[in-house]
């Protein structure tokens, strides 16, 4: 009769620490992970997460941490509030829909994450920040691509983000329940993008994107411009 061995299921994909490590041996003791969601959707904020480690973060709670695109619903609030307890500091930045239309996306992007960093109550000795440079702070930092499948701290920060917009979404699919907000946070689906057809947009649409711009609506100008 055959025995079957169960072995112990490895985590896939997980986020490593060897960037954080590294920083940490040559004497930065808080290494801080930044990262954004929301860059592309219609619709709702841009939001950015900063989660700061200490040399001293250590448990198998890390062993949960990975890309937030590549966790589930259940996984993503799981590894929320295990960051929240671990992490030595934790802190989301928001741009609103109105202003990424005055600045633009990429501005916006960048102020999200400022404002998350202003929000810190400890000041991290070094910046691990997903893909781009942050201007216009002092902080010593190093741009990592698809840094949230390679750093701990940048895959904490997306999953923070993610978290927090994803609530906001459910909450403002409350307000204007026509354009399915819990499902399609935003995104341009098929069926968020016929309920606009139908019925234009709404407060939180961002009207300098394609899809709303292109038909005409404005932010002042609730109906297509002649």
């Amino acid at each position: 009769m055959a025995v079957k061995i169960h072995r112990r299921r490895r985590v896939k994909n997980r986020a490593p620490l060897t960037e954080e490590r590294a920083l940490h041996r040559s004497g930065h003791n808080f290494v801080g992970g930044v990262d954004e969601v929301g860059r592309g959707p219609l619709a709702g904020p841009v939001v950015a997460g900063v989660v700061v480690l200490s040399s001293g973060s250590q448990g198998s709670w890390m062993t949960s941490i990975r890309d937030s695109k590549a966790m589930t619903v259940i996984q993503r609030e799981a590894a929320y509030h295990r960051i929240h307890k671990n992490a030595m500091a934790i802190a989301i930045g928001i741009v609103s829909p109105e202003e990424i239309d005055g600045i633009g996306i990429s501005p916006a992007t960048f102020l999200a994450m400022q404002r998350a960093l202003s929000l810190l109550p400890i000041q991290p000795e070094f910046l691990l920040v997903d893909a781009f440079e942050i201007p216009g702070i002092t902080i010593p930092q190093k741009p990592i691509v698809k840094g949230d499948s390679k750093s701990l701290s940048i895959a904490a920060a997306s999953v923070v983000a993610k978290v927090e917009r994803d609530q906001m979404m459910r909450d403002f699919d409350q307000q204007y329940p026509e354009y399915g907000f819990r499902e399609n946070k935003g995104y341009g689906s098929a069926a968020h993008l016929d309920a606009l057809k139908r019925l234009g947009p709404c407060p939180i649409h961002r009207y300098s994107f394609a899809p709303v711009r292109d038909r005409g609506y404005t932010r002042n100008l609730q109906w297509p411009v002649q």
